[in-house]
């Protein structure tokens, strides 16, 4: 075993097929740790508002900009240390990841490292929540190593302590703390508080590769409903305005018909329309407290006074959630459709791809889908009526309809309208 060479060119340890260190020489890496002392021992001097302090900043740590600059702030207080770093990497990540760290603000330094050393670092794919050294991995010759040699000793880094998380998402998580050449190696008590703090990082990241997840979908949802020209409101309990796509803010922007009022509630220019919303939303909002059906839509019409076609209107109540209620709960959601919006122009392309169609083609057969009929159509395109019949006969040819209502049918549920 002593002669056993290391398959990562560093002495002491290999990799093995997995990627997880072995340690070559395991009995004489533990008779070089002193025994472990009890945790309150360790801890002994921490007090509790610190303590919570800390795990405080380490959960509020995602929603930081940057992310975990308090926690990585205490923890370079508590241990006494020069630089902090925390790395993060998704599951198919093959760059360096992501990194947030504090201390030295060295832009080159940090540059050379991953871009051109961390593939080299043999202070990485540790156990995980071991906390080590690189002593510990690779003995004294650690010292003539280029990660030393070339990056943390310019840097004057001498000291390392580090850990790594990986979470059941496959995210990797490295953590590394950092003491100069003039200062004492860490000792037990900065080993366990770093230890102690492990699974609350992990959980922190693993929450917050939910949270980002869940914030990727709702991102993908609601810039699809925006390419179906549909505007969503979310309201609470009160009946208050919590949030709005970009659709709902043009419809409401243009003031006709429907708008916000100064007080930021939905004012509506007939005195009838807008008692007959109010009494929809405060239906809806009874609903979602359990006192009605739920699932059941209310719907109305907005008249807009420049002539133009009426807004839909469709209130719907939104289940109960889990948590308590409070005042920025959404209770219900309007729905405002504008027939006249303009179909975009990518959706468009998606169409005329999917459909095999012409852009003269494309465009016809969107006017139809909006309502129009074909005479209209021939107008809005400035073409002649039977121009616009030997379009549609092409049409119903690529498309395997034989019906103007069936091609409707067919275009509205298509997945272009996604696009």
């Amino acid at each position: 075993m002593a002669n056993e060479k290391p398959r990562d060119g560093v002495p002491g340890r290999k990799k093995t097929m997995s990627g997880k260190v072995r340690y070559l020489n395991p009995s004489a890496r533990v008779a070089s740790r002193p025994p472990p002392l009890a945790p309150l021992q360790l801890l002994a001097g921490l007090e509790d508002d610190e303590l919570n302090g800390l795990l405080d900043a380490i959960y509020e740590g995602p929603a930081e900009r940057p992310a975990w600059d308090g926690a990585l702030r205490l923890l370079k207080q508590r241990l006494d240390a020069s630089h902090v770093a925390l790395i993060v990497r998704s599951p198919s990540a093959d760059r360096f990841g992501t990194m947030s760290h504090i201390g030295y603000e060295d832009d080159h330094a940090m540059e050379s490292y991953t871009k051109h050393l961390f593939a080299f670092d043999p202070f990485v794919n540790l156990d995980e929540g071991e906390v080590v050294t690189p002593e510990e991995l690779i003995g004294e010759a650690w010292l003539d190593n280029a990660i030393y040699r070339d990056y943390l000793k310019p840097l004057d880094v001498r000291y390392v302590i580090g850990a790594d998380l990986r979470s059941a998402e496959g995210v990797e998580c490295q953590v590394r703390v950092a003491r100069p050449h003039a200062a004492p190696p860490f000792g037990d008590r900065e080993r366990a508080l770093l230890r102690f703090i492990l699974p609350h990082l992990k959980r922190a990241i693993r929450q917050q590769v939910r949270v980002d997840s869940l914030e990727s979908e709702r991102s993908l949802f609601a810039g699809a409903v925006n390419r179906l020209a549909l505007g969503v409101i979310s309201l609470s309990a009160s009946g208050a305005l919590l949030d709005m796509n970009d659709e709902a803010r043009r419809i409401l922007a243009e003031r006709d018909g429907i708008a916000l009022g100064m007080n930021g509630g939905l004012i509506t220019d007939s005195a009838q329309e807008k008692r007959e919303l109010q009494r929809l939303i405060e239906l809806a909002i009874r609903k979602a407290g359990g006192k009605g059906l739920p699932g059941v839509a209310e719907a109305m019409p907005i008249t807009r006074p420049s002539g133009r076609s009426r807004l839909g209107v469709l209130i719907k109540a939104l289940p109960p959630g889990s948590w308590p209620e409070h005042e920025r709960s959404p209770a219900a959601v309007l729905y405002l459709r504008d027939p006249e919006a303009s179909t975009p122009q990518t959706a468009q392309e998606i169409a005329r791809r999917l459909l095999g169609l012409t852009r003269v083609e494309t465009r016809l057969a969107m006017y139809l889908t909006d309502g129009h009929s074909l005479d209209e159509t021939a107008d809005l395109m400035n073409i002649r009526r039977n121009t616009a019949r030997t379009h549609l006969r092409s049409i119903f040819s690529k498309t395997g309809v034989t019906r103007q209502t069936t091609l409707v049918r067919l275009m509205l549920k298509s997945v272009f309208t996604l696009g």
